[in-house]
């Protein structure tokens, strides 16, 4: 029985080192070739012509700069909101109230981000109206700022927040009793284990803003950065496919530089033998200005995705602010729009199906097999390399190798294209779940004459279905509002919605703009609403099963 289990891995490890092999490595590899070909052969004009050029320097500064501090700003933001969760006497309402708005913004595009800071603090926006004033120019260094922070925060947030739940608390009181002052009590249990985390944030919310195009295709302006110089290489009004292979490839080196200090970052976590559960100290003034100021924080976050659910309902912003469902019914009437819709459900749906077949499959390799630790680094590093490749660098790379192949403007393109760039949080939420699973099983399993697949099925499966749950929820959410990579892969019939949004921009349709980003949001928010209330189910049915 031990050598069909052996026999099955293998075929599911194979399976997934040829899936990421032809949708990864070798689009990649292309992508690297075409970046060193000239009309005369093969050399390094390109990038001496990229690097040199009128531009790219500038647009490369510029986004180091206003990634590092979105990524700063989003770090410490998140950090606060977390803290008011995990070490405060706030109320579980209020609490429950942060971690449902705190990751909001990601169940929209980030093309959307940017047409709400337009809407809300434009010189006609809503909260400009309401205020009186306009409080910052949202074309450029401050509308870029302000959508960065916005995006990376529920990532920082919710990367924070399970650290935070992690760190044993009963060494505040050990602080305490020494005799410390509250200030060298939170640097030394609060602070100090949280360096690792802290950082990876910041390197995770660079990176995000380093290779995001939604945000600068909206309010980017004059500011250029270098998503927008990759795009107008490869989409512009004169494609040049080698020197944007060049900036592509540039794109790659934030990627390696996040590699290398993610795993160095990793020595930094502290790990505690046990968590104590230990009732916290009251403190009114610490609850009162926790809860204050992260009401602020989330009082903006919503404030400026309001005007979402205004604009598309008013005759014309901000001149007729009379109530109107017409721009609705025009869009549910426009067939091509409806169509784009069943799009993104088809295109989500499929990618999660097949997404959750793919990370279970590469899951079991490493987390319940007797395969060499050699071979199922390989799958790991296959995770830590999607994690950090930039989804245009996916995008243009799928549009080079499959171009004028059976698979060119097609959905299992960017349903594949999906799977491939969301692989790394799924599969490490699998791995983890299967890890923890009692490892007897599958012998046991055998020894009684069960089959492997018989007993994966029957006995392993059933115990994850939360976890497989939650795998489904991430990848149609991502699939839903992800716009860098399929928006050079996506043909006129296999628009979604994120695609048709990047169109009807530039017709300035922002009223069907908005009506489609409320589709997503809202479809976004009833799979996760149903998903959700499934998992709280398996997890009380777990709770009285122990």
């Amino acid at each position: 029985m031990v050598v069909r289990k052996e026999k099955e891995i293998k075929v599911i490890y194979a399976v997934t080192i040829l899936l990421f092999a032809a949708f990864l490595a070798v689009p990649i590899i292309r992508l690297l070739g075409e970046s060193f070909v000239l009309d005369t052969g093969w050399g390094m004009e390109n990038y001496t012509a990229v690097l040199t050029g009128k531009g790219f320097a500038e647009a490369f500064g510029n986004s180091i700069i206003i990634s590092l501090t979105s990524a700063v700003i989003s770090t410490v933001l998140a950090f606060f909101l977390a803290y008011s969760i995990q070490y405060t006497n706030l109320g579980a309402k209020y609490k429950k109230l942060i971690r449902l708005l705190a990751v909001l913004p990601m169940l929209l595009p980030t093309i959307t981000y940017g047409f709400a800071i337009i809407y809300s603090f434009g010189k006609q926006g809503l909260l400009t109206k309401l205020i009186g004033t306009q409080l910052f120019d949202i074309y450029g260094f401050g509308g870029l700022l302000f959508g960065y922070v916005i995006y990376t925060l529920p990532i920082s947030f919710l990367l924070i927040l399970n650290t935070m739940g992690y760190i044993d608390k009963k060494f505040m009181v050990v602080s305490r009793v020494m005799g410390d002052n509250s200030i060298t009590t939170f640097f030394q249990t609060v602070f100090h284990p949280l360096l690792g985390t802290l950082a990876a944030s910041i390197v995770q919310c660079f990176f995000l803003c380093f290779t995001d195009y939604g945000i600068p295709a909206s309010v980017g302006g004059k500011y250029e950065v270098v998503a927008t110089v990759l795009y107008n290489e490869m989409l512009g009004s004169i494609p040049d496919f080698q020197q944007g292979a060049v900036v592509a490839m540039l794109m790659l080196v934030p990627s390696i530089i996040s590699i290398v200090l993610l795993r160095y970052l990793e020595r930094y976590n502290i790990r505690y033998n046990k968590i104590s559960a230990i009732e916290l100290q009251k403190n009114p003034l610490r609850d009162w200005f926790c809860g204050i100021v992260s009401g602020i924080i989330l009082l903006v976050l919503v404030s400026i995705f309001l005007v979402i659910f205004v604009v598309p309902f008013v005759e014309e912003w901000p001149y007729q602010t009379s109530f109107t469902l017409e721009h609705l019914q025009a869009v549910l009437n426009d067939n091509s729009l409806t169509m784009v819709y069943r799009n993104s459900i088809f295109v989500a749906v499929l990618t999660a199906v097949l997404g959750l077949l793919i990370t279970y499959g590469a899951a079991l390799v490493t987390a319940r097999s007797n395969m060499k630790h050699r071979w199922k680094g390989i799958i790991n590093s296959i995770a830590l390399i999607t994690n950090t490749i930039p989804g245009m660098v996916i995008g243009i790379a799928y549009m080079l190798i499959f171009s004028g192949t059976p698979l060119q403007n097609t959905f299992w393109l960017m349903i594949l294209c999906n799977v491939v760039h969301f692989f790394s949080t799924p599969y490490l939420m699998m791995k983890n779940s299967l890890e923890k699973l009692n490892s007897s099983w599958e012998t046991t399993a055998s020894l009684m004459g069960d089959t492997w697949m018989k007993t994966i099925v029957r006995i392993v499966t059933p115990n994850m279905k939360s976890t497989i749950l939650e795998v489904f929820s991430y990848y149609f959410v991502n699939a839903m509002v992800t716009v860098s990579a399929v928006i050079f892969i996506a043909g006129a019939r296999t628009m979604v919605l994120t695609t048709k949004i990047k169109e009807l921009q530039y017709y300035t349709k922002f009223n069907e703009v908005f009506v489609l980003s409320l589709f997503i949001l809202g479809t976004n928010l009833i799979v996760k609403g149903i998903l959700g209330y499934a998992i709280k189910r398996e997890n009380k049915k777990k709770e009285k099963e122990q």
